[in-house]
């Protein structure tokens, strides 16, 4: 194997599931089944106010979700997960130069991350079964879903091209390896 095996997964909290986010059960069990194929996993979560104050119950990871032994957390304050954040030293101190990405929400932080990324060089692959995000007063949340996964195939980065897969097939590719 090349490459480690790397998950990537955003604001998967307690506070940020009290708005009803689609399909979470589904989005949570292929989270899981990524992180426990996964070599490194490293959680971001989002702090701030109205109750995703760091150690609160709300920026707490949703119960639910595989925390693998030795899984790095990373804390944010905006959307990219790379704004003044310890997240580009971590990867770079790792050796890490490509990722899985997955979570919440499709449409903020999901995105935002993404896009930083691959201007950054990092080699991202979006699980496009395994993010969520909540109904939109413009659009319902599968609408955003389906139309995030149609951008991020079609994002241009010459020389670093977004790769979208379904969970299923990054497991596939995984063990293949």
């Amino acid at each position: 194997m090349s490459e480690k095996r790397v998950v990537m997964v955003v604001d998967m909290q307690q506070g940020v599931f009290e708005t009803p986010r689609h399909q979470r059960e589904i989005c949570v069990s292929r989270i899981n089944q990524l992180t426990q194929a996964s070599d490194t996993v490293i959680f971001i979560q989002h702090a701030g106010d109205g109750g995703l104050e760091e150690g609160s119950e709300g920026f707490a990871l949703l119960p639910e979700l595989n925390q693998p032994a030795g899984a790095f957390y990373v804390t944010k304050t905006a959307c990219d997960a790379f704004y003044n954040t310890a997240l580009e030293t971590l990867l770079r101190e790792q050796g890490i130069r490509e990722f899985v990405i997955c979570g919440c929400a499709t449409d903020y932080c999901v995105d935002a991350t993404i896009k930083n990324g691959v201007s950054r060089g990092y080699h991202i692959t979006v699980a496009e079964d395994a993010h969520t995000t909540a109904n939109r007063p413009a659009a319902d949340a599968q609408i955003l879903i389906n139309h995030y996964n149609d951008v991020w195939r079609d994002f241009i980065a010459p020389a670093n091209p977004l790769s979208v897969k379904r969970t299923e097939t990054i497991l596939e590719s995984w063990k293949a390896n």
